[in-house]
């Protein structure tokens, strides 16, 4: 059996299981063409697992009329191997910490676009874009896709070039979305939500820094009307709410793959894009998720309601984020990719049955972060904390890895860590000087970067837009030295881009020298000041 759209009508998905679309796909597909209502920008997994999944959950319980226009503004062939070659359905799978694994054929994606001014795509995605119905578009592009100067304030060559072209030929991603929204304001300046879903601090505002500062220097220069700088930045007409996401995401796994080719699906095997994106027909996710998003839609909420989905105030939307991103989860994920690259763990799940890493964890979740912890009263924090620790992470049917957890760790540490640091400073009752395992994880990515685990054998680094800039201090350091390594680490620890703080300003550049020194010792030096330290 393959996927496609002439095949959901075969017995074949009820017998093996699986849940099919309750709703008439053809209608939906053709309503939303007409009226489009959603337009989501970056195509990943994490899109498909929760994003569309909930929106499907929505369509069958006929609360909505329209589903999901896709579009794809970095990665391609996403597009076509990924979507187009199965009608835009996908399977979704939950893996159940019973060992549970539910099957569902996804179908409220309706269409899938390339954002590339070049290609004939960009034509509809500008349509779909002026298209007065629409009332938001959402965006899953990773922390990194908002940034437009590098790590010494300077803007990117693309981002030069794109201000000084204007909104005709974009080359950068948030010069599209600022084309296509340029585009929105000349057919009628019509009202529109962007709301930003991606994993980082305050995202809402990060992607409102990134397109005003498109409209000012397009309007500035006179590219663009000098009502688009207004349209943008006055937040009546555009606004950018903020939001939270939470649901782990592993890739496409081969287990599940061999399951599902067990129930006779052909064609589902996992790819890697020239861009080195990892994309199947299908998804793997855990079962808890949690979205949470400012309610501020100027052209009105589409309907979306389903498990984990809250919309709410500003303020309750900051708490989960900090919650969930720097205190609660992330950095407890943060520090499993980092100890587990160097101790040649390839699944969370098995890291927390080393007793040293869960003890580690656990410290950093209960005694180092809650103290800073606001209750955002969707959930209580300490029973966030507990689930991520002994349901989330252990769950050994979520076959997430270290390894991916690692990618862009340069452009997570300052909020997965120097949040937490940031409200030690400010506080009168808080202490940053007792913090002990923080700045363990901080040493532990130092090491991270000198691309050799704890028996000195090398691997390969996750990627990372910073990795050769800041792995260029450590590259020249040998295991087994014994010296001060100030020299080398002082240009990492002091980048308060990299940390949030300059480390040793905040009082903690010394110890995590010094626990650099220790990690370096020799073979076997990461578990060894491990198994001293974590208590």
């Amino acid at each position: 059996m393959k996927l496609n759209q002439a095949n959901l009508a075969s017995p074949f998905w009820r017998e093996k299981g699986y849940g099919l679309p309750a709703f008439d796909r053809a209608k939906v597909v053709e309503a939303t063409a007409k009226n489009p209502e959603w337009l989501h920008l970056g195509a990943g997994n994490i899109f498909r697992a929760f994003i569309a999944k909930v929106m499907q959950d929505t369509l069958d319980a006929g609360l909505a009329k329209t589903g999901i226009i896709v579009a794809e503004g970095f990665d391609y062939e996403i597009v076509e191997r990924a979507y187009r070659a199965y009608d835009n359905l996908a399977v979704s799978v939950s893996l159940k910490s019973s060992g549970q694994i539910e099957k569902t054929i996804v179908g409220s994606v309706t269409e899938s676009l390339v954002m590339d001014p070049a290609q004939p795509d960009w034509a509809r995605l500008a349509e779909v874009f002026a298209a007065p119905s629409l009332r938001l578009a959402s965006f899953t592009i990773t922390e990194k896709g908002y940034n437009l100067r590098d790590v010494n304030g300077n803007y990117y060559p693309a981002v030069r070039a794109d201000f000084a072209a204007g909104p005709e030929k974009p080359a950068t991603y948030i010069g599209k979305l600022a084309a296509l929204l340029y585009g929105r304001y000349r057919a009628g300046a019509y009202p529109l939500a962007l709301v930003s879903m991606d994993n980082c601090s305050h995202n809402g505002d990060r992607l409102f820094a990134a397109v005003s500062d498109y409209a000012k220097n397009w309007t500035e220069a006179g590219l663009a009307d000098a009502g688009f700088l207004p349209y943008v930045a006055g937040g009546e007409k555009v606004s950018f709410p903020w939001s939270a996401i939470d649901k782990i995401t592993p890739r496409p796994d081969e287990t599940v793959m061999r399951a599902l080719e067990a129930d006779g699906l052909e064609d589902v095997a996992p790819v890697v894009t020239s861009k080195k994106s990892f994309v199947a027909p299908f998804v793997n996710a855990e079962e808890t998720q949690y979205l949470v998003v400012e309610d501020r839609f100027p052209n009105g909420r589409p309907a979306f309601a389903g498990e984990g989905v809250y919309f709410a105030d500003r303020e309750t939307v900051d708490r989960f984020e900090k919650m969930k991103v720097c205190t609660c989860l992330n950095p407890l994920h943060t520090c499993l990719a980092v100890f587990g690259c160097l101790l040649g763990y390839t699944l969370i799940s098995a890291e927390m049955n080393d007793p040293q890493l869960k003890t580690l964890v656990s410290r950093i979740a209960y005694d180092e972060s809650m103290p800073v912890v606001v209750d955002p009263k969707i959930v209580r924090p300490r029973d966030f904390a507990d689930t991520v620790l002994n349901v989330r992470f252990p769950n050994p049917y979520n076959p997430d890895s270290p390894q991916r957890i690692a990618t862009d760790t340069s452009q997570k540490l300052s909020i997965r860590f120097g949040e937490t640091i940031k409200a030690y400073l400010a506080s009168d009752a808080l202490d940053v000087r007792s913090l002990k395992y923080i700045p363990l994880v901080l040493a532990g990515w130092c090491r991270y970067l000198m691309a050799a685990d704890d028996a000195g054998n090398p691997f390969e680094p996750s990627p990372d837009p910073m990795l050769d800039e800041v792995s260029a201090y450590v590259r020249g350091i040998r295991l087994g030295e014994q010296r001060d390594f100030h020299e080398e680490l002082a240009p990492i620890l002091s980048n308060a881009k990299i940390f949030g703080v300059d480390l040793y300003e905040a009082g903690l550049g010394a110890r995590v020298e010094e626990y650099f020194r220790l990690l370096v010792r020799g073979p076997g030096a990461v578990r060894q000041t491990l198994a001293e330290t974590v208590k």
